[in-house]
Order: C-alpha cells, then sequence, then structure tokens
C-alpha cells in the first residue's frame, strides 16, 4: 500500500468524520487508548499477583491487586460494546454527511456530459458505495494505532523479562508483516479484478426482478438465458474468491503454525528458565500473554491494514466524483437571462458527444423567432433531439453558437436560462411519487398549490383519471412502497398514454415560460386522443415561442417554420404548404405517412 497516497486518502475522510462526529470519535479515541493499555496493564499485573502469592504475601496485600484486576476485566467486557455503540452512531453521522455532499455535488453538475459518459457513472456507482467508508477508515486507523501501542507495550513488558526473546518474538512478526501485505495487495487486486463482474452480476439480478422487464422476459422466454448467464458471471466472481480464499488459507495456517512454534519455542525457554531460579511464575505469566498478545496485535495491524486500504480505494471515488470539475463551464460573472422578445438564433452549430465520435450535428444554422411555432422532422438520429439538449443547455456546441436575444448561451447561467424554458422529453420520468407530485414537479412553487396542478392536469386532459384514483391527487403512482399490511393501499400504476399527459401537466406548469419544448408530446396516444391533445396544445403555445418535434407530422402542419434534418444537417426549411409544393423530403415522408393512414 503507497504511504503518500494512504496519508492523501485518510486526511479528508478523518477531516470528514470528525466534522460530523466530533463527540463520538472523541469517546472512541479515548476507549481506543484505553483499550490499547488495557491487555499490558491486565499482563503485568497479573504477573504481580501470581508473584505475590508464591511469594506468601498477606490477604491485605493481594486485595488491592484483586480488586485491580477485577476493574480491568470489567473494562475489558465492557470496552466492545461501548466502542461498537459509538461506531455505529459515528457512521450514521458521518454517512448521511458524505451522502448529502456526494448528491450535492452530483446536482451541481450543470450539464448532461457527466450523465451520458460511461466510465464517469461507473465511478458515480461506486462512489454511492462509499457513504460509510469517511467513518470506517477513521475507526479502522484507530484501531491500526491501538494495535500498534498494544504490541509496542507488550513487546516492552517481554523485554523487561529477557530482551533475547523479545528480540525473536520481533523478528517472528516479520514474516507475518510480509504475508499479511501480499495477501491485502492481492485482496485489494482481486477486488479490482472482480467489480466489473460483479455489477455485470447485480445487473441481470435487477434485470430478472424488474417490473419493466418482466414483460418482455416472460413473452421472449428470455428469463433461463438471463439467468444463465447471471450464475456464470456468479461462478466465475466465486472461482476467483475461492482462489483467493485458498491462498490465505495455506499462508494464515503457516503464519499460525509458526507462531505456535515460536510461543512454544519461548515457553520451553521459559519454564527451563523458570527451573533455574532465573524467572519467576509471575514472568512465565507475562511471558506467555505477552507472546500471545503480540502476535494478535500483530496479526490484527495486519487484517486492519488490508480493511484500511480497500475502504481507501472506495473512498477515492467518493474523491474523485466531489472534486469533478463541471463539464459545462459557467460564467464566472454570467449574464442575465433576458426575457425573449427577439427569438433564438443557432449559428453554424457543429456538436458530437466525443472527440472521437461522429459529427451529430453539422453546420445547423436556423432562426426561432419570438412567438413562432418551429418543428423539427427528420429520421431517429438525425439531430433533432440534440438540438433540444443545446437549446437546454445541457450541452454546449462543438463549433458554432446559440444565442438568446442575441446573447451566447454560453454567457448565461444555466439554471436561470431552464427557468424560462419548460419541457416534455420524448423520455420523460415517471416517479414513484404521488400524483400531485409528479406534476408539481414541474414548477416546485406549485407543490402546496393545488389549483395550479389542478388546472395544468385539466389542460393536459388527466384531471378526470386522476381524480378518480382512489385516493385521488394523493395517489401514490407506484407499487414500490406500498406496507407489507396494505394499510395505505397498493399504489396505482398508470398506462403509457395516462403517464404522457401527466407528463404534460407537468409541462403545462410552465406553459408561461419563454420556450415551450415538446419532443414527440403524442407518443403513446390513441388517434382520437393525439387529435384532442394537439387542439389543446396548439391552443397553449399560441402567441408563445415553441419547439415541436414528432414523427407523426400531421401534428406539425399548423407550425410556423418546419425544419428537415437529415444526416446532423437542415436540408429543408419552409411551412408545411410550401414544402409540400417543394416535393422534396419532407413531401416525401408526408405523402407516405399520410398514404398508409388512407389506407387503413
Amino acid at each position: 500500500m503507497n504511504n503518500r497516497r494512504t496519508i492523501r486518502g485518510l486526511a479528508p475522510a478523518a477531516t470528514l468524520a470528525f466534522r460530523e462526529a466530533p463527540a463520538q470519535l472523541g469517546v472512541l479515541s479515548v476507549i481506543t487508548l484505553v483499550g490499547a493499555l488495557l491487555p499490558v496493564a491486565v499482563t503485568w499485573l497479573t504477573k504481580l499477583v501470581i508473584d505475590s502469592v508464591t511469594a506468601g504475601t498477606a490477604i491485605d496485600g493481594l486485595l488491592p491487586m484483586a480488586i485491580a484486576l477485577a476493574v480491568l476485566g470489567a473494562l475489558t467486557a465492557t470496552l466492545p460494546q461501548l466502542t461498537e455503540y459509538f461506531s455505529a452512531e459515528a457512521q450514521r453521522r458521518v454517512s448521511r454527511a458524505a451522502k448529502d455532499r456526494l448528491y450535492q455535488a452530483v446536482n451541481r453538475f450543470p450539464g448532461l456530459g457527466r450523465f451520458e459518459d460511461p466510465q464517469f457513472l461507473n465511478q458515480l456507482r461506486l462512489a454511492e458505495a462509499a457513504d460509510s467508508a469517511p467513518a470506517q477508515l477513521t475507526i479502522a486507523t484507530m484501531q491500526l494505532v491501538r494495535n500498534v501501542i498494544t504490541a509496542l507495550s507488550l513487546f516492552g513488558a517481554l523485554f523487561v523479562i529477557t530482551p533475547v526473546i523479545a528480540g525473536i518474538v520481533l523478528v517472528a512478526a516479520l514474516p507475518t508483516l510480509l504475508a499479511e501485505l501480499a495477501l491485502a495487495r492481492r485482496r485489494v487486486n482481486t477486488t479490482m479484478r472482480l467489480s466489473p463482474d460483479e455489477r455485470r452480476e447485480l445487473f441481470y439480478q435487477l434485470l430478472l426482478s424488474d417490473e419493466r422487464a418482466s414483460k418482455e422476459i416472460r413473452l421472449f422466454g428470455t428469463g433461463d438465458f438471463l439467468r444463465g448467464r447471471m450464475m456464470r458471471t456468479l461462478s466465475g466472481i466465486h472461482a476467483a474468491r475461492r482462489t483467493l480464499d485458498r491462498r490465505e488459507l495455506f499462508v494464515h495456517s503457516g503464519l499460525e503454525l509458526f507462531a505456535a512454534v515460536v510461543a512454544g519455542a519461548g515457553l520451553i525457554w521459559a519454564i527451563l528458565a523458570a527451573g533455574r531460579g532465573q524467572l519467576t511464575a509471575g514472568d512465565i505469566a507475562l511471558f506467555v500473554g505477552a507472546v500471545a498478545g503480540v502476535q494478535v496485535a500483530v496479526g490484527g495491524t495486519m487484517a486492519l491494514l488490508a480493511q484500511v486500504n480497500e475502504q481507501l480505494m472506495i473512498f477515492a471515488h467518493f474523491t474523485v466524483v466531489l472534486g469533478a470539475p463541471p463539464e459545462l463551464p459557467v460564467a464566472e460573472h454570467p449574464v442575465a437571462t433576458p426575457e425573449l422578445r427577439q427569438g433564438i438564433v443557432l449559428d453554424d452549430v457543429w456538436f458530437r458527444y466525443g472527440d472521437d465520435l461522429p459529427w451529430v450535428l453539422r453546420g445547423v444554422t436556423v432562426s426561432i423567432p419570438y412567438g413562432a411555432a418551429v418543428g423539427l422532422v427528420g429520421k431517429n438520429g438525425a439531430g433533432k433531439s440534440t438540438i433540444v439538449k443545446l437549446l437546454c443547455r445541457m450541452y454546449d456546441p462543438t463549433k458554432g453558437r446559440i444565442t438568446w436575444e442575441g446573447v451566447d448561451l454560453r454567457e448565461l447561467d444555466p439554471a436561470r436560462l431552464r427557468e424560462r424554458i419548460g419541457a416534455v422529453f420524448q423520455d420523460f420520468m415517471s416517479y414513484d411519487l404521488t400524483a400531485a407530485e409528479n406534476i408539481a414537479l414541474g414548477d416546485l412553487t406549485a407543490l402546496d398549490d393545488p389549483d395550479r396542478i389542478t388546472a395544468a392536469a385539466t389542460q393536459a386532459d388527466i384531471h378526470e383519471v386522476v381524480e378518480s384514483l382512489p385516493n385521488g391527487y394523493g395517489t401514490m403512482l407506484s407499487r414500490m412502497f406500498a406496507d407489507d399490511d396494505g394499510s395505505d393501499g397498493t399504489g396505482v400504476v398508470l398506462s403509457g398514454g395516462q403517464w404522457q399527459r401527466l407528463a404534460l401537466a407537468r409541462a403545462f406548469l410552465r406553459a408561461d415560460t419563454d420556450l415551450l419544448i415538446l419532443d414527440e408530446p403524442n407518443a403513446g396516444l390513441d388517434p382520437e386522443a393525439e387529435a384532442e391533445l394537439h387542439a389543446r396544445i396548439s391552443a397553449l403555445r399560441a402567441g408563445s415561442t415553441s419547439v415541436l418535434i414528432s414523427h407523426r407530422l400531421g401534428t406539425l402542419r399548423d407550425a410556423d417554420l418546419i425544419v428537415v434534418l437529415d444526416d446532423g444537417m437542415v436540408t429543408e426549411t419552409g411551412s408545411h404548404a410550401s414544402l409540400l409544393a417543394g416535393g422534396g423530403t419532407y413531401a416525401r415522408l408526408f405523402t407516405t405517412q399520410a398514404r398508409g393512414y388512407q389506407s387503413l
């Protein structure tokens, strides 16, 4: 284990731990010090008692030592329980603070780059398991110090009796030290090597019990196939762990045998020395206790070093996430986001998700006039959803710029910009919350305003459905959190179309924003519901600036401007009528789609 890395990792962990649980860790520090000195105190006092008894000391002289031994015995019995209690309380406090800091850091990422980066997501998943690491690292370090103090104290007591045997015990501890360090390195390497397999095994496990996946798994009969993959992965993990366990068994057995030989040889020497009058009976008791105590302390120290190393490895992911800079630069002194009165311009915008990835947008130039409805049309992968991400400043263009009222989006605070944007995304969220909360998440100021929530639901034509639920707007839209006794109901799961309308209601809470983005708002609806909702949306966005994306081109007929994208480039622009007259890509797509409806 690298000492510099240890110190660098321990410092922030201990700082966080002592800041959040100073009293608990302070008590643990005292307990640790007392626990470190107890073994040598008990061992030395035992020697004095035995020597006093064999020397014929009177009862009055033995009583204080007996009482002291009883007190030390009570402390020895009590300290583990106290340690467990204060350790648990410290871990709870520190874990809560660490989790809060982690998700504060996650929420500070202004864009989507981190969340669409597989490597960072992997680190985030590991960091999520590190909330207890700061407390565990701090407590393990205390225990490590305790073992070192105990070993040195017992070694000192042994040295008083016989420097030669003390030296032999010290030298005998070296193989244990070297072997345990080697095992610790192998254990860490195995953990790192198996980490992807363990996550893969967990993925299959969750997939087999996932409600959303259950339909396809049962329809296509893939359950046994996925279970087989899970079990093969698990078998590989177990095989690697078994190999490590066997090595540890061999090494630990050898070390224990070696320690027993050293202790046995020392004991024989001590007994012979006592027979020659060189040692007392108390010296023999002290010798036996000291040798055993040193060996236990050394073994415990090695185990704790391995634990510290493992926790440091986990905590490293936590510190990486906390220290990750924003992937989307925010101006130190951002320009105040102006109200939209002229429009938005995409000026020669190029974009790709990575330097080694293909271009998604190539030289896109589009004007979105104030008060106009602009439709984006194109095949899957043409770049429509990427434009939406750029308009919300989830990413910045790789080349070119996007202006809002003539101001480059890079000069605006993303959070303030997004306050002026309402949206329904194609991959909208369905939250395991109540119906009211699902809607209010579109604008948290409406959380305690049922009239606004009801009005938004009415606009999205979902009010009557929500009202008919068992607890109305207070109905939990999930079966995940039902009590075992069913006292609060089992929750309700909406259909896909109903969830779509609920997501629209969420957007309608922000209908008075400067820009409304609707990405496939009609997906999942039947034709009659689609026509009715289309009329509601048209009335809602009348006179406002909006961007519409839909594969059902009929819903874009009344857009003021339609932009056709192909392979990341703008190939056509115009109104519905002018594009039909032009006979280009849009006319072909619209005619083909219309012919499909007419042939039904």
